[in-house]
């Protein structure tokens, strides 16, 4: 079993309310718009990190992070990327993959809007955690936390920081 926590659109932000949840994963993804290397260097001191840019990230942040990021843990396949829509809605740079070679867990950050919601048709999870930073619209800072055991995925929580 592998514990996650997911978060996205820190824009350079990072403080003990989420390195309390950082230090109870076995691992972090990130799914972009990190704003600055000390915050992934803060995450990867504690725990292995996965993650991709967002559209904010300058050149040094994209050399060190993909774009699109696919990889398995345990036995789900998951594909992680910054700006990606969500079912049906995927966007240009994600429909194709995701129609053609679906993943099990479809993770995207980009609208500040926390949504988890499965794709029936093509039997694909979609998880936005919302934004855990302080620069944006969202109201609340969010955050997701779940646990995959072998091929399940379960045990999905949402972890609200408090007001921006």
């Amino acid at each position: 079993m592998t514990k996650i926590l997911l978060l996205s659109d820190t824009h350079s932000h990072i403080d003990d309310a989420i390195l309390k949840y950082v230090k109870q994963a076995d691992e972090v993804w990130h799914a972009g718009d990190i704003g600055s290397l000390m915050v992934t260097d803060s995450l990867q001191k504690l725990k292995p990190l996965r993650a991709v840019f967002g559209n904010i990230d300058n050149h040094v942040i994209q050399k060190e992070f993909p774009l699109h990021n696919r990889f398995m843990c345990e036995d789900v396949d998951v594909y992680m990327t910054h700006i990606g829509g969500y079912p049906p809605k995927y966007n240009v740079n994600t429909r194709d993959i995701i129609k053609q070679n679906p993943p099990k867990l479809f993770i995207c950050g980009h609208s500040h809007i926390l949504k988890v919601m499965m794709d029936k048709k093509l039997g694909v999870l979609h998880m936005n955690p919302g934004a855990c930073g302080k620069h944006g619209f969202h109201q609340m800072r969010t955050m997701l936390r779940f646990e995959i055991h072998d091929a399940d995925i379960k045990n999905l929580e949402v972890i609200e920081l408090g007001k921006r």
